[in-house]
Protein backbone atom coordinates (compact mmCIF):
# COMPACT_ATOMS: atom_id res chain seq x y z
CA UNK A 1 0.00 0.00 0.00
CA UNK A 2 1.30 3.41 -0.97
CA UNK A 3 1.31 6.19 1.57
CA UNK A 4 1.69 9.80 0.47
CA UNK A 5 2.46 12.63 2.85
CA UNK A 6 2.27 16.20 1.61
CA UNK A 7 3.91 19.17 3.29
CA UNK A 8 4.92 22.74 2.58
CA UNK A 9 1.57 24.49 2.47
CA UNK A 10 0.83 27.69 4.32
CA UNK A 11 -0.20 31.30 4.09
CA UNK A 12 1.59 33.47 1.55
CA UNK A 13 1.01 36.92 0.12
CA UNK A 14 0.10 37.41 -3.53
CA UNK A 15 3.23 37.23 -5.65
CA UNK A 16 4.93 34.95 -3.16
CA UNK A 17 6.30 31.44 -3.53
CA UNK A 18 5.88 28.06 -1.89
CA UNK A 19 7.28 24.61 -2.49
CA UNK A 20 5.12 21.61 -1.77
CA UNK A 21 6.58 18.18 -1.12
CA UNK A 22 5.04 14.73 -1.34
CA UNK A 23 6.93 11.89 0.30
CA UNK A 24 5.93 8.47 -1.00
CA UNK A 25 6.34 5.00 0.45
CA UNK A 26 6.44 1.79 -1.52
CA UNK A 27 8.41 0.65 -4.53
CA UNK A 28 8.67 1.75 -8.12
CA UNK A 29 8.64 5.46 -7.41
CA UNK A 30 10.82 6.42 -10.36
CA UNK A 31 8.64 4.56 -12.87
CA UNK A 32 5.32 5.99 -11.85
CA UNK A 33 3.47 9.02 -13.11
CA UNK A 34 2.87 11.56 -10.35
CA UNK A 35 0.51 14.48 -10.16
CA UNK A 36 -0.63 17.38 -8.06
CA UNK A 37 -4.30 18.28 -7.84
CA UNK A 38 -6.08 21.02 -5.96
CA UNK A 39 -9.57 21.50 -4.62
CA UNK A 40 -11.61 24.36 -3.22
CA UNK A 41 -14.89 24.00 -1.32
CA UNK A 42 -17.80 23.15 -3.57
CA UNK A 43 -15.64 22.45 -6.61
CA UNK A 44 -14.24 19.34 -8.21
CA UNK A 45 -10.64 18.42 -7.69
CA UNK A 46 -8.62 19.72 -10.63
CA UNK A 47 -5.33 18.62 -12.11
CA UNK A 48 -2.56 21.15 -11.59
CA UNK A 49 0.52 19.37 -12.90
CA UNK A 50 1.85 15.91 -13.61
CA UNK A 51 5.16 14.31 -14.36
CA UNK A 52 5.38 11.19 -16.51
CA UNK A 53 8.11 8.74 -17.34
CA UNK A 54 11.04 10.44 -18.97
CA UNK A 55 10.16 13.48 -16.84
CA UNK A 56 7.63 14.73 -19.35
CA UNK A 57 5.49 17.34 -17.61
CA UNK A 58 2.01 18.74 -18.17
CA UNK A 59 0.39 21.76 -16.55
CA UNK A 60 -3.02 23.31 -16.25
CA UNK A 61 -3.23 26.48 -18.32
CA UNK A 62 -3.87 28.49 -15.18
CA UNK A 63 -0.46 27.62 -13.71
CA UNK A 64 1.78 27.37 -16.78
CA UNK A 65 4.90 29.45 -16.40
CA UNK A 66 4.37 29.81 -12.64
CA UNK A 67 4.46 26.24 -11.27
CA UNK A 68 7.04 23.51 -11.77
CA UNK A 69 6.62 19.84 -10.92
CA UNK A 70 9.70 17.72 -10.30
CA UNK A 71 10.79 14.61 -8.46
CA UNK A 72 13.75 13.27 -6.55
CA UNK A 73 13.91 9.53 -7.17
CA UNK A 74 16.56 9.03 -4.48
CA UNK A 75 14.21 10.49 -1.88
CA UNK A 76 10.91 9.16 -3.25
CA UNK A 77 9.61 12.71 -3.23
CA UNK A 78 7.60 14.79 -5.67
CA UNK A 79 7.73 18.57 -5.54
CA UNK A 80 5.54 21.41 -6.73
CA UNK A 81 7.38 24.71 -6.86
CA UNK A 82 4.91 27.59 -7.03
CA UNK A 83 5.87 31.13 -7.98
CA UNK A 84 3.86 34.33 -8.48
CA UNK A 85 1.04 32.97 -6.41
CA UNK A 86 -2.42 34.46 -6.83
CA UNK A 87 -5.45 34.45 -4.52
CA UNK A 88 -7.15 32.06 -6.95
CA UNK A 89 -4.43 29.50 -6.23
CA UNK A 90 -5.86 29.12 -2.74
CA UNK A 91 -6.88 25.48 -2.31
CA UNK A 92 -6.03 22.20 -0.68
CA UNK A 93 -3.30 20.57 -2.76
CA UNK A 94 -3.12 16.80 -3.10
CA UNK A 95 -0.46 14.47 -4.36
CA UNK A 96 -1.63 11.55 -6.53
CA UNK A 97 -0.11 8.25 -7.58
CA UNK A 98 -2.04 7.27 -10.69
CA UNK A 99 -0.69 3.71 -10.79
CA UNK A 100 -2.41 2.84 -7.49
CA UNK A 101 -4.95 5.70 -7.37
CA UNK A 102 -3.50 6.75 -4.02
CA UNK A 103 -3.98 10.21 -2.53
CA UNK A 104 -2.28 12.08 0.22
CA UNK A 105 -4.11 13.90 2.99
CA UNK A 106 -3.66 17.28 1.33
CA UNK A 107 -1.92 20.49 2.33
CA UNK A 108 -3.62 23.87 2.52
CA UNK A 109 -2.29 26.75 0.46
CA UNK A 110 -3.75 30.17 1.18
CA UNK A 111 -2.77 33.20 -0.88
CA UNK A 112 -3.94 36.37 0.79
CA UNK A 113 -2.72 39.78 1.84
Amino acid sequence: QVQLVESGGGLVQPGGSLRLSCAASGSGFSYKPWAWYRQTPGKQRELVARILSGDITNYADSVKGRFTISRDNAKNTVFLQMYSLKPEDTAVYYCHDASTNSWGQGTQVTVSS
